[in-house]
C-alpha cells in the first residue's frame, strides 16, 4: 500500500569479467498470491561503475513512472570461488596452512564480520525425475547462502549428471541455510524444479 516503498536489502551478486556486464531489475506489484503486474525494469552497466567505491544511482523505470535509487558498489570479491575438483582452493597445505592461523582463538576479535567461509563439493546427482519427453533432463544445481547464489553449469541429456564443482562462500550469519536445488534447463523457458535439500550451517 506504498507508491514510495523503502526495502533497505543488500544483495550480493558474484560478477565474474567472463559474465554478461548488465545488472537487470523489475519492480513487480503483488495484489495477492495470484496476480502480480510489472511496474517497470530498469538496467545497469557494471562495466561503466568506477570500482571500490559505493555508487549512488537514480533509475528512471522505463516506459513506466518512477524510479529506483539504489547504492552499487562493484569490489574484488573476497572468499568467494568456482573451481575444478583437481583444483581445490583447500587442496593446498599452505592455503589451509593460512586459513588455520587466520581462524586460530588469538584471531577471533581481529575482524568480527569475517565468521569463517563455506565450502562445498558439488560431485553428482543420482536418479533424477525426467523432465524432456526424451525421458532424460538437463540438469544444474544452484546453491544459495543468505543473498549468495551460485551455480553449476548444465549437463545435458542425463538422469546421473556429474558436476565436480566445488564452491566456496563467505559466512556472514551462523544461522544461515544452504539451499541445494536441481533444475532442469528448459531454452528460454523458465527452468523445472527437479528437487532440493536444506542443510542449516549449525549442523555441520
Amino acid at each position: 500500500k506504498s507508491a514510495n516503498p523503502q526495502w533497505r536489502e543488500q544483495f550480493d551478486f558474484h560478477y565474474f569479467s567472463d559474465r554478461k556486464d548488465m545488472l537487470d531489475i523489475e519492480v513487480w506489484r503483488k495484489d495477492n498470491k495470484k496476480h502480480e503486474e510489472l511496474l517497470g525494469t530498469c538496467h545497469v552497466d557494471i562495466t561503466a561503475l568506477p570500482t571500490k567505491q559505493t555508487n549512488c544511482l537514480e533509475l528512471p523505470l522505463e516506459k513506466h513512472p518512477g524510479s529506483l535509487l539504489m547504492l552499487i558498489a562493484v569490489a574484488p570479491c573476497m572468499g568467494v570461488s568456482i573451481s575444478d575438483l583437481c583444483v581445490c582452493p583447500l587442496g593446498d597445505p599452505n592455503e589451509r596452512q593460512q586459513i588455520s592461523q587466520r581462524y586460530c582463538i588469538k584471531n577471533s576479535f581481529r575482524d568480527i564480520k569475517d565468521i569463517g567461509f563455506l565450502q562445498v563439493k558439488v560431485l553428482k546427482a543420482v536418479d533424477l525425475m525426467a523432465a524432456d519427453f526424451s525421458g532424460k533432463s538437463d540438469p544444474f544445481c544452484v546453491l544459495e547462502l543468505g543473498n549468495d547464489m551460485l551455480q553449476t553449469h548444465t549437463v545435458y541429456k542425463n538422469l546421473n549428471p556429474e558436476w565436480n564443482k566445488v564452491f566456496t562462500f563467505p559466512i556472514k550469519d551462523i544461522h544461515d541455510v544452504l539451499e541445494v536445488t536441481v533444475f532442469d534447463e528448459d531454452g528460454d523457458k523458465p527452468p523445472d524444479f527437479l528437487g532440493k535439500v536444506a542443510i542449516p550451517l549449525l549442523s555441520v
